[in-house]
């Protein structure tokens, strides 16, 4: 009798669990007396349900004297026996099913059944085959796709993890959080519901400015509740708390009795931005239902850290924010000036003609060689020919040969690596590299000197290059346009111009009057101009008088449009009145340029020498002239007494009445 009872007890005292997760299959669990099973999502369980609904420490099985008990350990969504909610708890019998979300787990007493033995099983480990197809995969994953379950709220007991491991787990969870959250709001939600949830505390506020860029020291009356638990706040924080926390940068724990006679621990901590205090964590643990200890202030002023850390984020996103839009208005603005800058003005035959030049010419890939005077607008028909080709939306580089010696001009074009030269601190692309796909624009070609010809006469015609410095092999696709003001054909018989990169760039020539040669012009240019810096301005400048017009359109423009460009702002910019008249225009008189950029020899009058008595006199005679015939007035202009000049004039008198 006694051997059969023993039998008996074994058979109890042997069981397992088959569990079936629609998102893995059936796996067997042995239950081993002494160890208590858990279930639930957390890695750490024994049987880890793969189900949203579980908490992640849903339930345990654990063997008694009466044998082997199911208990629920307060999950969120409760455990099922039998499709009855469990309550409590109960002991197991033999086909009992648990319910937790979709797993269900069956009871067996002793050995596992047949059908489900064959997965075989190891004590105190799930077994299972691994998904042997890709639905499987995906069905065992999907449920995670929008959120990590190592990221969840942590839910176990002290005993299964130490204090120091779930406040860590607790504190790499609130920072993927407050990482999201948008404002400060949110992050101050995510910061008290964490503390007051860890350290079990009473209730709790978080305080920050109502600006978080405010500059200079915050003060305690700056700041506000972001978030409370409880929502609202019943009372008023006490201000001395937060004072002493917000003037020693410190962080404050102090127990006092309640008016129910209760000790109530205030946790306070400073919350710090930039090394400085911008908000306080405050606290209060009422010990009715645990006592504080230093670990608790070590675990807010924690999350004060990183709450510092979010508030950094928000400015510094905050302030991106506001950079990006005003660079995104700039970028419009450069774009709208960039495009009227761009744009060709005029009425004259001869634009009209290069404007068809430059639509044949846009749809090849030619060199085209622009020549002009300086200032004529050479750049301008470059950029035309650059936004009518298939490369409109690459890059338009432009660089000024004369600006640069040598050295630096083939820096400048090649590019040039580390350690080439002194002060090639680090690699550097050229103007070529940077234009692939464009255009490259070189002004004032003439200027280049023989030895970066010849370099850049082979990449014309197709062949790579090599940095400055460097051995590798660079090959671009670059449209280049050259553009000078220079005589090329005198450089190439002097010697200072190579023949053959003359006859490669000019394949296409564009040739470029000055402003004097196409005086049609000049009035729409001056009013482009005009209506143009009246905007960027704000003055109330509308147009020209008819002297003024009439001015513009007699004068050379020896500068050609640059020139007639600073004429124009200057004037917007100095004139009293809506209209711009022929006094607030400053034409110079300088001599207008031949084509080629050189200043032709202009016919001088014929110098007739006199004496400085002779030049003295004239210039007297015609300041009195200039001043009514008024002696004394003149006088004064001349800087000289007034018997001075009447001495002067009387000996003038004198000599012409001895030769009259």
């Amino acid at each position: 009798m006694d051997g059969e009872q023993k039998r008996g007890n074994d058979g109890d005292r042997q069981a397992c669990l088959v569990v079936h997760d629609p998102s893995a299959g059936p796996t067997v669990l042995r239950l081993t007396p002494g160890e208590t099973v858990t279930l639930g999502r957390a890695p750490a369980n024994q049987v880890v349900i793969r189900d949203e609904r579980a908490s992640r420490q849903h339930a345990e099985v654990v063997f008694s004297e009466s044998g082997w008990i199911v208990r629920d350990l307060g999950s969120r969504n409760g455990t099922f026996l039998g499709g009855e909610l469990l309550a409590g708890e109960h002991r197991l019998a033999a086909g009992d099913v648990l319910s937790i979300g979709r797993v269900e787990l069956v009871f067996h007493p002793g050995d596992p059944p047949p059908e489900s033995s064959g997965s075989g099983s190891l004590s105190g480990t799930v077994v299972g085959d691994l998904p042997t197809s890709i639905d499987q995969w995906q069905a065992s994953i999907t449920h995670r796709q929008a959120k990590s379950r190592l990221l969840d709220q942590l839910r176990t007991s002290a005993a299964t993890v130490p204090r120091v491991g779930r406040a860590a787990a607790e504190l790499c969870r609130l920072s993927f959080a407050l990482g999201r959250a948008e404002g400060p709001e949110e992050v101050g939600r995510l910061a008290v519901e964490t503390a007051v949830e860890e350290i079990e505390g009473g209730r709790g506020v978080v305080l920050l400015p109502a600006s978080l860029d405010a500059s200079g020291d915050i003060t305690a009356d700056m700041l506000t509740p972001a978030a409370s638990m409880p929502f609202p706040w019943p009372d008023d924080v006490p201000s001395a708390a937060v004072e002493t926390v917000m003037s020693t940068d410190e962080a404050l724990m102090a127990t006092a009795s309640s008016g129910t006679g209760v000790p109530t621990t205030t946790l306070a901590a400073p919350i710090r931005s930039g090394g400085r205090p911008v908000g306080v964590m405050y606290l209060e643990i009422d010990h009715a239902s645990r006592s504080t200890t230093p670990d608790d202030l070590e675990f807010a002023m924690a999350v004060c850290d990183a709450v510092g850390v979010a508030v950094e984020n928000i400015a510094a996103r905050s302030e991106l924010t506001t950079k990006l839009a005003t660079a995104a208005d700039e970028n419009a603005w450069l774009k709208q000036r960039l495009g009227e800058e761009s744009r060709m003005v005029g009425e004259s035959p001869q634009l009209a003609a290069i404007i068809e030049q430059i639509k044949r010419v846009a749809t090849t890939k030619a060199t085209v060689l622009v020549r002009g005077e300086s200032g004529a607008g050479k750049e301008l028909v470059a950029r035309g020919i650059h936004d009518a080709s298939d490369r409109v939306g690459k890059p338009f580089i432009c660089l000024n040969c004369a600006a640069l010696s040598e050295t630096l001009l083939e820096s400048e074009l090649f590019g040039h690596e580390k350690g080439a030269f002194t002060g090639a601190t680090e690699r550097k692309a050229g103007k070529f590299e940077a234009a692939d796909g464009g255009t490259l624009v070189l002004d004032e070609i003439g200027e280049m000197s023989p030895a970066i010809q010849a370099k850049f006469l082979r990449v014309l015609e197709g062949h790579p290059f090599e940095r400055v410095g460097g051995s590798k092999r660079i090959r671009v696709d670059v449209r280049v346009v050259a553009a000078t003001n220079r005589n090329l054909e005198e450089a190439v018989s002097s010697g200072d111009f190579r023949r053959d990169l003359y006859f490669r760039l000019k394949v296409v020539e564009i040739l470029v009057p000055p402003l004097r040669k196409r005086r049609d012009d000049i009035e729409p240019l001056a009013r482009h101009f005009l209506a143009r810096f009246a905007g960027e301005t704000g003055r109330r400048v509308r147009d020209f008088t008819p002297e003024a017009l009439e001015a513009l359109k007699t004068y050379d423009w020896p500068g050609n449009i640059r020139e007639m460009r600073n004429v124009i702002e200057r004037a917007v910019v100095l004139s009293h009145s809506e209209l711009i008249d022929r006094a607030e225009l400053a034409l110079s008189q300088l001599p207008t340029p031949g084509d080629t950029g050189r200043h032709p020899l202009e016919a001088r009058p014929t110098y007739k020498p006199e004496s400085l008595e002779d030049v003295e006199k004239r210039h007297i005679l015609a300041t009195i002239e200039a001043s009514g015939g008024n002696k004394t007035k003149a006088a004064s202009i001349l800087g000289i007494e007034r018997s001075t000049l009447d001495r002067k004039l009387a000996r003038w008198a004198k000599r012409r009445g001895e030769k009259g």
